[in-house]
């Protein structure tokens, strides 16, 4: 519902005038009691139930697709690899081409999403992503197949943040929009599952390649529901043309992203580690772009790409960081653990499937029950209970006995506090940052949640790469993938100080939006 139509339905009755989109306010109606109501109604530019549903089917599935290409790629990768000869050390490039094109150019599609609006980005990703899934799957090589890899994330790169953006530019604040944005959350956890359990039938059943034109076809799906069901009208908003793209800043985060990030994960696999020159000189350079951009947007740029606006709502750095460091830790659970239960314990791709069917069932459970408590329970209460989710674990999967324990008593409930730990977070998060910013930098708001979700798996899953080729010479494999559970133990401990100490989160209730919040200032 556009600013006009809110404040229309927040005068008193005898102003309101009798345009048709403004709902009819009962005269005894408090502006408290109307706020409330308008937090929960289905918003005006649905038609319909059936219009809501799909559209919102479409973005969730987005969510869903993503996750997909992450999570299943890991259980593709083993007959992958045999099939097309990539060595071991070669194999980290394929598995995170993926997530480091997403991670490092989530805000520059973030931007053209405010700059442009978020329909015609959505659409392009979903088409640009399903063009090479379905590549992927006649991939003849290592280098086709990370090319690949890489253009698909730059398709998630573009629908995700745009994906927040037009929910967050469609629900007021109130538990309506909580509830969406649960539902968004747990298509992540469920595009995990489903991940897993589609490559772990395609390794076990079919040829690997089978395992992109699937992801192919949910993508022609998916961009197929959306663009019958996307409310067109509600995507053009003039304030966002007078947002200008930052080129500095982008092409200053892409590329020292990517150098430093190819540096971090490259060095576990380097003749001489990080004395190799050629990680150190990439490095260093990474470093240098991303110093040298925070200078640039600090003191040069008009209107960049990172706006100091952004930060200064309160507990945002803080909560950002404790966000990267969780996300972090997912990463461990699903790659290093995944990859642990089929190298170590001799678990089978479908086996590993249905080890991770509680992931699936209770992150469904708690997003549903997270949407609805919202407004009810602090968010700090939340994130302390996420941290506390994350750091149980990490250490349950670190503790397992030598040789493999119990199923139900070390990974059924690391599974079930993984995702609890993850879904906490994300969800709450989302709510917070798309409600504390104006409709002309949701596309950033987008960007900036998910860029800090992608570079906490980089970044943590590349030391992890560090930790684990280290120990692996002496203590042999199974010692190497506790030495990363371990780290993780740390990263989750580190993330849960952060919540406890910073993360100052109020309950997502029915509130004005941050336009009205400034207008009514201005007053």
């Amino acid at each position: 519902m556009a600013v006009e139509d809110i404040r229309g339905a927040l005068r008193t009755p005898s102003q309101n005038t009798s345009r048709s989109n403004v709902p009819e306010i009962p005269r005894d109606e408090s502006p408290s009691a109307r706020i409330e109501r308008l937090g929960c109604e289905r918003p005006s530019a649905f038609l319909n139930p059936w219009t809501e549903l799909f559209c919102l089917f479409g973005i969730v599935m987005s969510q869903f697709l993503t996750e997909f290409f992450v999570s299943g790629f890991t259980v593709i990768l083993p007959p992958l690899a045999q099939d097309l000869k990539i060595p071991q050390a070669s194999q980290v490039w394929p598995a995170t081409a993926f997530s480091l094109v997403i991670s490092s150019t989530l805000l520059i599609f973030g931007r053209l999403g405010d700059i442009w609006g978020g329909y015609p980005l959505f659409f392009a990703g979903l088409a640009w992503l399903l063009i090479w899934s379905v590549v992927a799957g006649f991939s003849s090589g290592a280098v086709m197949l990370n090319i690949c890899r890489a253009l698909q994330g730059l398709g998630a790169a573009a629908f995700l943040p745009n994906g927040v953006m037009i929910i967050g530019s469609l629900y007021r604040p109130g538990p309506r929009k909580n509830l969406v944005f649960a539902i968004y959350g747990t298509a992540g956890v469920l595009g995990f599952f489903g991940g897993i359990a589609i490559a772990g039938v395609v390794g076990q059943c079919l040829r690997w390649s089978y395992y992109f034109w699937i992801g192919a076809a949910l993508a022609a799906i998916t961009l197929a529901t959306a663009i019958c069901a996307m409310p067109y009208s509600t995507l053009a908003n003039d304030s966002r043309r007078q947002v200008k793209m930052d080129y500095v800043g982008g092409v200053g985060i892409v590329c020292g992203l990517v150098l430093t990030i190819f540096a971090i994960t490259q060095s576990a696999h380097a003749p001489s580690g990080w004395k190799t020159p050629y990680v150190l000189a990439t490095f260093l350079l990474g470093i240098l772009f991303l110093a040298g951009t925070w200078y640039v947007e600090q003191h040069v740029v008009s209107d960049p790409l990172l706006p100091a606006s952004l930060f200064a709502v309160k507990s945002m750095t803080p909560l950002l960081i404790a966000l990267l460091l969780l996300y972090g830790t997912w990463g461990i659970f699903s790659v290093n653990g995944s990859l642990y239960f089929q190298n170590v314990l001799s678990a089978s791709p479908l086996q590993v499937v249905v080890w991770y069917i509680p992931i699936g069932v209770v992150g469904l459970v708690v997003s549903v029950i997270e949407g609805y408590i919202l407004h009810l329970v602090p968010g700090h209460v939340l994130m302390i209970i996420s941290g506390l989710a994350a750091v149980g674990s990490q250490l349950l999967l670190a503790l397992i006995p030598a040789g493999g324990g119990s199923y139900w008593a070390w990974i059924f409930p690391s599974a079930i506090l993984s995702t609890i730990g993850i879904d906490l977070s994300t969800i709450l998060m989302t709510v917070f940052i798309t409600t504390a910013v104006p409709s002309s930098q949701q596309g950033l708001a987008g960007g900036v949640l998910n860029s800090v979700l992608q570079l906490g798996v980089a970044f943590v899953l590349g030391f992890t790469d560090i930790i684990q080729s280290a120990v692996v010479k002496d203590g042999g494999l199974e010692e190497s993938y506790k030495a990363t559970f371990w780290f993780g133990v740390g990263v989750a401990g580190a993330s849960l100080i952060i919540l406890m100490i910073w993360g100052r989160i109020p309950k997502a209730v029915s509130e004005l939006t941050a336009d009205e919040k400034r207008e009514h200032d201005s007053l």
